[in-house]
């Protein structure tokens, strides 16, 4: 089940519930029993290599060759 984080903005806590993605927009309370809290955005990093170029192919400075 998804992990989704949010934010109080009475008590300014930040924390996590478990729950279906269904209910991700849904209100949720902070453990403290303040309504007033926001969903924060996640940063999901996905990694692969199968459309990355070859190592050393160019661009940028450390790719491409530039640095002295």
């Amino acid at each position: 089940m998804p992990r989704y984080e949010y934010r109080c903005r009475t008590c300014g806590d930040t924390f996590e519930l478990s729950r279906p993605m269904a209910q991700s927009s849904a209100p949720a309370a902070c453990p403290d029993g303040h309504e007033d809290t926001v969903k924060l955005l996640s940063a999901v990093a996905v990694g692969g290599t199968a459309s990355a170029a070859p190592a050393g192919s160019g661009g940028g400075c450390c790719g491409g060759g530039c640095c002295g």
